[in-house]
């Protein structure tokens, strides 16, 4: 009986809690590391069997890619690339002139055009001009007041008002040719033949095509101004007799309430003709404009004072022009 008891109390010990504990432990930390094993082992075959950057081309394949290439690049539009990138260049010259916001440049166009617009309808380019400085030296002193904290007519930032009077004190000629105003320089000239003492003749050169009829009062060497009732930029005529005729032709067939033409402004130049606006004028250019008083832009040669603001200006006019009887 004792010998039975104490083979009881034995395997009781044996089979404790504790030790099954451990022994399930030790188990699951087999598996877990066999599992690991399998995984790594997998994972080693795998990028042995599947090496990255492993792909190779045959000789026939790499000149069919290189070929595709050279296809590519010769179907790029590089003259559209070339001009869209001169395109950008210029614009960022521009805003590279005057850093000015829009709305202020706006307030800058309707106060002047306002000032312009006070002054007679025979007003010469003197007055015009005149009456342009009187408003850059009256916004000149209400910016500066605003930057002294003091009140002006203004209705613009503090922060714009210096960027206002800078501009208007170192670069006002820009800023005038970017708002879109310019006035031409004074003529002194009135007719053709009537010549300063001293100044040096140019060279006539004969205008091609056809002789133009007495009609068309052609002046060469000018520029009118007015208002365009046929654009020039897409409206080619091959002589100056042609587009002198064309205003004529536009002056008769007008409609009830219509501008009716009654200047022609031709370009003979080969080369184009220089005009201070942001087009490019070409050989041939015809436009058709009306004035109820026709006022002259430029004649005969443009001043050393005018070509100094604009350095791109020829010495002589290069368009030809005609005032006709509507």
């Amino acid at each position: 009986m004792a010998r039975l008891e104490w083979g009881y109390q034995g395997r009781g010990k044996w089979c404790s809690y504790k030790r099954m504990t451990l022994i399930v432990c030790s188990i699951n930390i087999a598996i877990a590391l066999y599992v690991i094993r399998c995984l790594y082992t997998s994972l080693y075959l795998y990028s042995n069997n599947f090496p990255q950057h492993s792909v190779k081309y045959s000789p026939d394949q790499i000149e069919k890619m290189e070929e595709s290439i050279r296809i590519r690049k010769t179907s790029e539009p590089t003259d559209l690339v070339k001009v869209v990138k001169e395109i950008k260049k210029e614009l960022d010259s521009q805003e590279r002139g005057v850093k000015l916001p829009r709305h202020v440049k706006q307030m800058m166009t309707d106060e002047i055009l306002q000032w312009l617009r006070r002054l007679p309808a025979n007003a010469n380019t003197s007055e015009q001009r005149e009456t342009l400085e009187k408003w850059r030296m009256e916004k000149l002193r209400e910016a500066k007041l605003l930057t002294m904290g003091k009140n002006a007519n203004l209705t613009i930032s503090l922060d714009e008002a210096v960027m206002l009077a800078k501009a208007m004190e170192s670069k006002w000629p820009v800023l005038l040719e970017e708002i879109g105003l310019w006035i031409p320089a004074e003529i002194t000239s009135k007719e053709h033949d009537d010549k300063p003492e001293g100044v040096d003749e140019f060279e006539e050169d004969p205008l091609p095509g056809r002789p133009l009829p007495a009609e068309c009062h052609t002046e060469l060497h000018t520029d009118y101004d007015g208002a365009a009732v046929r654009w020039g930029l897409n409206h080619r005529k091959e002589s100056a007799a042609d587009c002198c005729q064309a205003c004529l032709d536009q002056a008769r067939r007008a409609k009830p309430g219509e501008k009716k033409c009654n200047i022609w402004v031709y370009c003979p130049s080969e080369s184009g003709c220089y005009s201070p606006d942001i087009y490019e004028h070409k050989f041939q250019e015809c436009w058709l404009k009306y004035a109820e008083k026709p006022r002259l832009n430029f004649k005969d040669k443009y001043s050393e004072s005018y070509r100094s603001l604009h350095p791109t200006a020829p010495p002589v006019v290069p368009w030809v022009s005609g005032v006709v009887s509507i």
